[in-house]
């Protein structure tokens, strides 16, 4: 297995030409082309080597290390939030009831309703942290939260489900 190339080294690419790598991940080399710009090529990619710079023992960085642990913490540590349902609501179930008579209800307990809702809360936060920490443009930023305040503008007829005030889904204050 050859070592890894490292930030400076020199390529040439069958398609963008020369170019030198500026970020090295264990996955991708971020390479900058004069005719194409930065373009990320995978590291099992075909290249020729014009000049090689080894990348450094441990290709990982501490960020990286961070993000992967904290999306791992996250999905499987059992790390959410503790969030209680109102005292109300506790022992209670949720009916749906069909219009046609013929079909048979829907019963679920409220708590495990109330669940799935703060799982879709949970999962709109780590959509709204990872557009804040992507390489989108500001403006791009802007038009995908406005999208998330939407969503929990719409979100907040399940309030009434929040043990806690400062729990519930807030929308645009518009």
């Amino acid at each position: 297995m050859e070592k890894a190339l490292g930030v400076g080294s020199r390529i040439k690419h069958p398609m963008y030409g020369i170019g030198a790598v500026i970020k090295a991940t264990p996955l991708v080399y971020h390479v900058t082309f004069m005719q194409h710009g930065n373009i990320e090529i995978p590291t099992n990619e075909e290249i020729e080597i014009i000049e090689r710079i080894n990348a450094p023992i441990d290709m990982v960085s501490l960020r990286d290390v961070e993000e992967v642990l904290g999306d791992l913490l996250q999905k499987w540590g059992g790390t959410q939030e503790i969030v209680q349902l109102g005292d109300k609501w506790e022992g209670g179930k949720l009916i749906l009831q069909p219009a046609n008579n013929d079909l048979k209800p829907k019963e679920m307990p409220i708590s495990k309703f109330f669940h799935k809702i703060v799982m879709v809360r949970d999962r709109i936060r780590v959509m709204e942290q990872r557009i804040n920490a992507s390489k989108l443009t500001d403006s791009e930023k802007v038009s995908l939260q406005q999208y998330i305040t939407r969503i929990y503008g719409s979100l907040t007829s399940f309030n009434v489900l929040f043990k806690y005030k400062s729990d519930s889904f807030k929308g645009s204050s518009k």
